[in-house]
């Protein structure tokens, strides 16, 4: 495969992700921005400074009119506006204007804060994403979804503003804790699963070597999911149809993920969630029991933690559920399979299909 994949938006390319191994070609593909005459702000946080924020600095400091930094205190619980208004206001002293560069250098916590500054700031700057944990490379960088936290709702306040780059350093993944790693395979079995059954195969079938981290299968694996993607991004940019299908395992995992106050990470919770969700789909007769258990085998060959492990009032996380985004009036835009590779949207989930599922999902999904 090519190391580029090209986002286009009503047929005309806007924007590329681009994979590397290190972040050597980064000061070249900025150049083509025209950073010479302006200058960038990378935004990062602490966690992810003390591991490549001083790479990036002796990269980019002579090759931009002034660079900047601003680092805010990792963690969700950080994604919010008060985070959004300390970096507006490191802008506004820096004197930044619309021609200006905002660079988003971390996890989907970054890179959405980033995201939804430069959607914000001054009605639009631009702004590159530099992803260096496996969730954001294969989910949050792409597509141009940006937003931050309202106190415990998710991603409650918004917009929609495409990057001018992606850029994806592979070895990044070697710093990202195991935790975090297996938060991004959520995100990529969940690609499998709602578009593609031969990568979901080829996900199982190269178990071993994704776990150990060997480069070319990760970045081969990167890429197929970037594209599924950067695909499902093209024909529907603002989630008015197809792109609801990325939220399959999200409604019941945001739920999940909120009701243990952000304790278990995104990916794990979203895990958690398709396992779920295909439940709802095998009680509901629309796949089989053969592909319900497969699915299930998965996440647990991919060491996802157990819902049995934690102590979840289901009646809770189902009414968190009415506080998500994707309600429609009264009911949820629920995400269900038809088949292994097949997604479709389901607006009649009900109160018990969901409370049934968590007690499918207890007896099945175990190490």
């Amino acid at each position: 495969m090519d190391n580029t994949l090209t986002v286009h938006m009503d047929n005309k390319p806007i924007y590329d992700i681009f994979f590397a191994k290190d972040f050597n070609s980064l000061p070249g593909l900025l150049a083509g921005q025209g950073i010479a005459d302006r200058r960038v702000c990378i935004i990062t946080e602490n966690n992810v400074e003390a591991l490549y924020l001083n790479q990036l600095e002796e990269l980019l400091k002579d090759k931009c009119k002034e660079l900047i930094t601003c680092v805010f205190q990792a963690g969700e619980a950080n994604k919010n506006l008060d985070t959004v208004k300390m970096i507006y206001e490191k802008l506004i002293i820096s004197k930044f204007d619309r021609k200006d560069l905002l660079i988003a250098l971390g996890g989907g916590v970054t890179g959405d804060i980033t995201g939804f500054v430069a959607a914000t700031y001054l009605r639009g700057v631009d702004f590159i994403q530099v992803p260096t944990s496996l969730l954001s490379q294969v989910d949050s960088s792409i597509g141009g979804k940006t937003g931050v936290d309202f106190d415990s709702y998710k991603n409650m306040v918004g917009a929609f503003h495409m990057p001018k780059l992606v850029y994806i350093n592979v070895s990044t993944l070697d710093t990202l804790p195991d935790e975090q790693f297996i938060s991004g395979m959520g995100e990529i079995i969940k690609h499998g699963l709602i578009k593609d059954s031969d990568y979901f195969q080829w996900l199982l079938d190269n178990k071993d070597m994704i776990l150990s981290k060997n480069k070319d299968i990760l970045t081969d694996m990167i890429m197929r999911s970037c594209n599924i993607k950067r695909l499902v991004v093209e024909n529907d940019p603002t989630e008015k149809g197809e792109r609801a299908l990325l939220n399959f395992g999200h409604t019941l995992g945001h739920a999940i993920e909120r009701f243990l106050d952000l304790s278990l990470s995104h990916g794990a919770c979203v895990g958690i969630g398709c396992v779920l969700a295909s439940a709802i789909s095998y009680s509901k007769g629309y796949i089989s029991k053969d592909s319900y258990d497969i699915i299930v085998n998965a996440f647990n060959q991919f060491n996802f933690p157990m819902l049995s492990e934690y102590d979840i009032d289901e009646s809770a996380v189902i009414e968190y559920t009415k506080n998500d985004k994707k309600m429609v009036g009264n009911k949820i835009k629920f995400i269900l399979l038809s088949d292994i590779g097949k997604a479709y949207i389901d607006m009649n989930v009900t109160y018990n299909d969901m409370m049934n599922s968590f007690d499918a999902v207890r007896n099945t999904m175990n190490k």
